[in-house]
């Protein structure tokens, strides 16, 4: 597996493979917030100043993106304070590439990345409904914070804020 930057030409396979993976979702919401999240992980915001898009590969095939926001970043469109440290976002996996560590390694590159950038923390935000990316970030050592968590559809379907110390 290989783990790098995005080309701009692979934009469009990127936020459809988004949709796919997140559509597992669709069934256990309502409409209206399924529809607002499809839009939200299929708009531009991964092209705003600053923001690093990964992706990973296997055997030359793109099985998984995610991306990195900077601090101060209105990552969330006004949901969620400009936060001091970098959040990663849009975290997605391919179905045929489910349990091959894929998910794992794009947010240590991320975490790899903060660090790197001379950063003490990451973030992110998920959907109380994604049970396996919740487990995965509590793997990675991330924490809740649920001061910084939020409800963008008010459909009472919260999306949870995690911190990692790094």
């Amino acid at each position: 597996m290989q783990i790098r930057e995005a080309k701009k030409d692979e934009l469009p396979l990127i936020r459809k493979q988004r949709v796919e993976a997140y559509h597992d979702h669709a069934r256990s919401l309502p409409d209206e917030h399924w529809q607002a999240l499809k839009k939200a992980i299929s708009s531009e915001a991964d092209q705003q100043p600053g923001v690093e898009l990964y992706i990973a590969e296997i055997d030359g095939d793109i099985v998984g993106s995610v991306a990195l926001f900077p601090a101060k970043t209105d990552a969330y469109e006004g949901y969620v304070d400009e936060l001091d440290y970098p959040e990663l976002r849009v975290l997605a996996v391919d179905g045929s590439a489910r349990g091959k560590g894929v998910g794992s390694a794009l947010v240590q590159k991320c975490i790899d990345r903060a660090k790197a950038q001379g950063y003490h923390a990451i973030g992110l935000h998920t959907g109380e409904f994604m049970d396996e990316a919740m487990a995965l970030y509590k793997r990675h050592g991330f924490e809740r914070l649920p001061a910084h968590d939020f409800e963008p559809a008010n459909d009472g379907i919260i999306v949870k804020a995690f911190k990692k110390d790094i």
